[in-house]
């Protein structure tokens, strides 16, 4: 199985209202697909996300297509880092682990 841990910093706390618009979207084509188990959090301007697929084909169906590929596109007009980490496990980390795991070991964009 696959997880994927996420975080957005926005570029400030007005395009939390921008986030929660798309994040909505994006909920709803997630609960169309094969996902397993999904969680969020985050407060101000921190977000975080963490999912679990049986498959990387269906995660990586999810992430290219629909809303999420359309919020992928206009990332950069809010926020200022993203940080992404997939990695193979049988369940989701805890909060503390999944946030570790983004500062060692995540992707990161930056955008100005």
């Amino acid at each position: 199985m696959k997880v994927t841990v996420t975080s957005l910093e926005l570029k400030g706390p007005i395009k939390f209202f921008a986030l929660s618009y798309r994040a909505m979207k994006i909920i709803s084509q997630l609960k169309r697909t094969t996902c397993v188990e999904y969680r969020s959090t985050g407060f101000w301007t921190k977000h975080y996300t963490m999912s679990l697929w049986n498959n990387e084909e269906d995660l990586k169906a999810f992430a290219r297509s629909g809303e999420h590929l359309e919020a992928m596109k206009h990332s950069k007009e809010i926020a200022r880092v993203i940080r992404t980490y997939t990695y193979d496990s049988d369940a989701l980390p805890s909060w503390k682990e999944g946030k570790n795991l983004l500062l060692e070991k995540g992707k990161v964009l930056t955008f100005k």
